[in-house]
């Protein structure tokens, strides 16, 4: 049965979509697999780790019979890759899928289509909003560096997503710095919260374009679905009580000054050469006109920088962690930043000078 010939792109970015969530190595060696189905003239592509599920659909299908079939991802996909230009057709017979291009020809291994094991949708998703893909993509990109990595606290390892009224906002934090991103949406929904896998959150990243086309989000009460283009995202949301941000976020400070992103980013940097892999701490020495940023590591080396700052505030010496403050450095777009600090026991405020759609929360480190 011929399931498809067609020109190779036009089969990659499909398997492209759905490959990156396949694991090499699963307890159930099917999930390495992703589903093939010919309905008509669509061919649709399925994978999953049975927490994250992402289906998506190209018009290129031939042959009049339907039929569905599971095949090794990363060895379908490594084969096209490989393949040079040209039309492709895949024909299933006899369970074996048989990819051919010119004068190549590769027989894969096949495992039955309904032996696999996929997510159900929710029965009831509750909130149903629309936003631009460039907008939630932004809305990632201004937490996503925050998300915890393993962490035992297995809620910090994602992303509060709030819907509140017209508004959608992002939290991230890992128990060290806290990252807040929100952004307007048409229509006016009651509060709902949920934390979205951080698995999910950086696929998402990777999937979604820098475009204006509409994405659709569906939220359940222990399922979140993410609809664009042809391609439909399903994930389990992570349960557990995410930390009352707002009160983390300070209010009040009274000692602030603005800075160019880029000249802080660059002096940090170079700062950061003298820190080690296990003292990754810069000391900031803020007083009126100026910041001095000092390093120094095991070997008695030092590095030290000085910003010119209009500031006439109280004298503050603190210290950080170098790395919290370039990962939100070089995830900003903005080229002017106001910082906030109180004093060296207290956390230190970054925001974008008249926005309060984003805030950067970060705490103090002993040097």
């Amino acid at each position: 049965m011929q399931l498809v010939k067609t020109e190779r792109d036009t089969l990659l970015r499909p398997l492209q979509t759905v490959c990156g969530i396949v694991e090499r190595r699963h307890t159930l060696p099917i999930l390495a697999n992703l589903v093939i189905t010919k309905s008509g003239p669509s061919l649709s592509f399925l994978s999953t780790d049975l927490e994250l599920q992402i289906t998506t659909s190209a018009e290129c299908a031939s042959g009049t019979d339907n039929g569905a079939t599971t095949v090794s991802a990363r060895k379908l996909l490594d084969i096209l890759r490989a393949l040079p230009g040209g039309d492709v057709s895949l024909s299933l017979n006899d369970k074996r899928l048989t990819v051919q291009s010119g004068k190549s020809r590769f027989g894969l291994q096949t495992l039955p289509a309904e032996d696999f094991p996929t997510l159900s949708a929710a029965a009831d998703f509750g909130a149903s909003i629309s936003i631009a893909q460039r907008a939630f993509r932004q809305l990632l990109a201004g937490v996503h560096f925050a998300m915890a990595q393993q962490d035992i606290r297995y809620y910090l390892n994602g992303m509060l997503l709030v819907v509140e009224g017209n508004q959608l906002i992002a939290v991230a934090t890992d128990g060290h710095r806290l990252a807040f991103s929100s952004t307007e949406i048409e229509g006016n929904y009651p509060k709902q919260d949920v934390i979205v896998p951080r698995k999910t959150v950086l696929e998402l990243q990777r999937l979604l374009e820098d475009i204006d086309d509409p994405l659709k989000i569906d939220i359940a009460a222990s399922q979140i679905k993410f609809t664009f283009g042809p391609v439909e995202l399903i994930s389990k949301l992570v349960e557990g009580k995410f930390p009352d941000f707002q009160r983390v976020i300070p209010k009040g400070y009274k000692n602030h000054f603005l800075i160019g992103r880029e000249e802080l980013q660059r002096s940090l940097q170079r700062a950061a050469i003298l820190t080690t892999d296990k003292f990754k701490g810069v000391r900031w020495q803020i007083e009126p006109g100026v910041l001095k940023i000092n390093s120094s590591n095991a070997d008695q080396e030092e590095a030290s920088e000085e910003l010119e700052i209009a500031y006439d505030g109280d004298a503050v010496d603190i210290g950080f962690n170098v790395t919290y403050l370039l990962d939100v450095l070089s995830n900003t777009k903005a080229d002017m930043l106001t910082i906030s600090v109180g004093d060296a026991n207290s956390s230190a405020l970054i925001t974008i000078p008249d926005n309060d759609h984003f805030k950067y929360v970060v705490m103090p480190m002993r040097i």
